[in-house]
């Protein structure tokens, strides 16, 4: 059964969650625009159909169909998902990871906070962020350099808070 009306809720909250943090990152036009492709049909239409509340209906499609068609699409269209940043290798022929620029880094971080927040609420702690990753980081094409930097601000979120991180954040350039 679709849920067209509470999958809008959640893909808003989570936006609205994102384009605070941006700003608290330094990055408020990035916040603006963040993660709108979610409100094209391709993405929309599978995300109301798949919802649940409790995880990604990208998981719930790739179970259904063994892909993601919303999740292609949306990895193709926002700089901030690691997955964009990959491309042919002249060395081995493959497609490898390449550094994000640190615009795109620090909403990168800005996402996946608001995620744990949206998905953990009440229970959410500064730890779960630094958790997720670190659970997954071993198995994910991510640039050696963009790991570290997002996992070093994730271990700063979970040791310091959110105002340290991101005041520090912030100041990048």
């Amino acid at each position: 059964m679709a849920h067209p009306i509470k999958h809008f809720v959640t893909i808003t909250k989570h936006r609205h969650r994102v384009m605070l943090h941006c700003f608290k990152a330094g990055i408020p036009f990035q916040g603006m625009r963040h993660d709108l492709s979610k409100y094209s049909p391709t993405e929309f239409i599978p995300g109301a159909k798949y919802y649940l509340g409790t995880r990604s209906p990208n998981e719930a499609e790739r179970d259904d169909k063994g892909y993601s068609a919303a999740w292609l699409h949306h990895k193709g269209r926002n700089r901030h998902h690691y997955e964009y940043w990959t491309d042919y290798s002249r060395e081995t022929k493959r497609m490898s990871p390449v550094e994000m620029p640190l615009k795109y880094a620090k909403e990168m971080f800005c996402d996946r906070v608001a995620a744990s927040k949206i998905y953990q609420g009440e229970n959410y702690t500064d730890a779960h962020p630094l958790q997720y990753f670190s659970r997954a980081k071993d198995h994910i094409m991510i640039h050696p350099k963009t790991s570290e930097l997002l996992e070093s601000w994730l271990i700063m979120l979970k040791e310091k808070g959110e105002k340290e991180t991101f005041a520090y954040i912030r100041k990048l350039k």
